[in-house]
C-alpha cells in the first residue's frame, strides 16, 4: 500500500513536471492562461442563452478564441527587445491603416471603420489598443522618469493622433479606449501631483470643447446618461431596461436561459454592449461576483506579472496591458448599471465580437513575453 501510494506521488509530480516544462517552452504563465481559459468558458456559456441558442454565433466565437489564443501563443515567443524596436514601425502603420480608412473604409451602420480586404473586414483601431501603449512605453524607455514637460507634450501628441482619427469614424468608445491605454504608461511612469491635477483639467476643458463636434446622437447619449426616464423608449430605453434586467435577477437569478429581459427581446444588444445584464438577470449577484472575481484574478495576476518585469519599457507596457484590461470591465460594467454613458464597449471575452476578442489575447501574449523572458532582457 506504502509503495502504491509513492508510486502515485511520483507520477503525479512527473505530470506537473511535465505540464510545467510545456507551459515554460510555450512562454505561456500558467495561472494566467488558466483565468483567461474561465473567463472565455464563462462567457461561451452565457452567448449561449443572450444569442437564444443560436449555435453558429457561438461556433464563431469559439474559433475566434482559438484564432486570438494562437496568436497569443505566438507573440508569447517573441523577445521584448523586438517588440520594442518594432513599436514604432507598428504605431506608424496603424496611423497609415487609420488614414486608409478616411479615404477608401468600408461605410457599415454610417459609420466609416473598416478596410475591406476582400473576405476579411478589418478594423485598424484595434491594432491602436496596442500600438499607442507599445509607442508610449518605447518612448519612455530610455528617458529619465517622471517624464518632462517636453515628454508629456510628445506623448500626448503620440496618443492623440490615432484618437483623433478614430473619432472621426466615429467611433467613441474605442478612441476612449485609445487613450486610457496610453494614459495608464503615462500615469505609471509617474507624474507630480501639480502636473497630475494640470492634465486632469485639461482633459475636462478639451471634454467640454469637444462636445461641440459631437455627433447628435452622441451628445444624446451623455444627456441621456444624466436622466434615462426623460426619454423612456428613445435614447433612455437600452440603460433602462438594462437596469430592470440586472435588478430583477436578485441573488441567484432566474436561470439560466430564463430571463425575461433577454430571450423577450426586452433588451438591446444583448450579445454584445449589454451581456454584462444578462449575466444579472440569469445568475443574480452571485454570477456577476463570480465573473468579477474572475475578472480580478486575471488582472491581479497581470499586475504581478508586469511588476516581476526588469525595464522600464516591459513594466510600462505590462502595467497597461493590466490596468486597461479593467478599464475595459469598469466601462462595460458602468454603462450597463448607468455609472457611465453609453460608448459601446464589449465585455472582454464575454460580448460576442472578433476584434475585440483577438486584440485583448495579443495584449496578453505580449504581457507573458515580457515576464517570460525578463532574464534575457538587455
Amino acid at each position: 500500500m506504502i509503495h502504491e501510494e509513492i508510486s502515485t506521488d511520483s507520477r503525479t509530480r512527473r505530470t506537473l513536471s511535465g505540464a510545467a516544462r510545456v507551459l515554460l517552452a510555450l512562454k505561456i504563465d500558467g495561472p494566467l492562461a488558466v483565468g483567461l481559459a474561465l473567463t472565455a468558458a464563462y462567457g461561451l456559456v452565457v452567448l449561449y442563452s443572450a444569442s437564444a441558442e443560436n449555435t453558429p454565433m457561438l461556433v464563431r466565437t469559439l474559433m475566434r478564441l482559438v484564432v486570438g489564443t494562437v496568436i497569443m501563443l505566438a507573440v508569447a515567443r517573441i523577445s521584448p527587445n523586438l517588440l520594442r524596436r518594432a513599436s514604432p514601425w507598428l504605431y506608424g502603420l496603424g496611423v497609415l491603416l487609420l488614414l486608409a480608412v478616411a479615404a477608401v473604409g468600408h461605410v457599415h451602420l454610417g459609420a466609416k471603420r473598416w478596410l475591406d480586404l476582400g473576405p476579411i473586414h478589418f478594423q485598424p483601431s484595434e491594432l491602436m489598443k496596442l500600438a499607442v501603449p507599445m509607442m508610449c512605453a518605447w518612448y519612455l524607455h530610455e528617458r529619465p522618469l517622471p517624464p518632462r514637460a517636453r515628454d508629456l507634450g510628445m506623448l500626448g501628441l503620440i496618443i492623440l493622433v490615432p484618437v483623433a482619427l478614430v473619432a472621426k469614424e466615429p467611433d467613441l468608445g474605442t478612441a476612449a479606449l485609445i487613450i486610457a491605454a496610453g494614459a495608464v504608461v503615462v500615469f505609471l511612469a509617474g507624474l507630480r501631483v501639480r502636473v497630475l491635477v494640470t492634465l486632469v483639467l485639461l482633459a475636462v476643458l478639451g471634454a467640454v470643447v469637444g462636445l461641440r463636434f459631437m455627433h447628435g446622437y452622441q451628445r444624446e447619449r451623455l444627456l441621456t446618461f444624466l436622466n434615462p426616464e426623460a426619454h423612456p423608449l428613445g435614447a433612455g430605453y437600452h440603460i433602462i431596461q438594462s437596469q430592470i434586467a440586472v435588478g430583477s435577477g436578485g441573488l441567484f437569478g432566474k436561470g439560466w436561459m430564463a430571463g425575461s429581459q433577454a430571450q423577450l427581446d426586452f433588451l438591446p444588444e444583448r450579445t454584445t454592449d449589454f451581456i454584462f445584464a444578462v449575466i444579472g438577470e440569469e445568475f443574480g449577484l452571485v454570477g456577476l461576483a463570480l465573473l468579477l472575481l474572475l475578472y480580478a484574478f486575471v488582472i491581479g495576476r497581470s499586475i504581478y506579472l508586469s511588476m516581476q518585469c526588469p525595464d522600464t519599457f516591459s513594466r510600462l507596457l505590462g502595467g497597461s496591458v493590466a490596468l486597461t484590461f479593467f478599464v475595459y470591465v469598469f466601462i462595460n460594467a458602468g454603462m450597463v448599471t448607468g455609472l457611465v454613458p453609453v460608448v459601446g464597449v464589449p465585455l472582454p471575452l464575454v460580448s460576442y465580437g472578433g476584434s475585440s476578442v483577438v486584440t485583448v489575447l495579443t495584449g496578453f501574449g505580449i504581457l507573458m513575453s515580457l515576464f517570460s523572458h525578463r532574464k534575457l532582457m538587455g
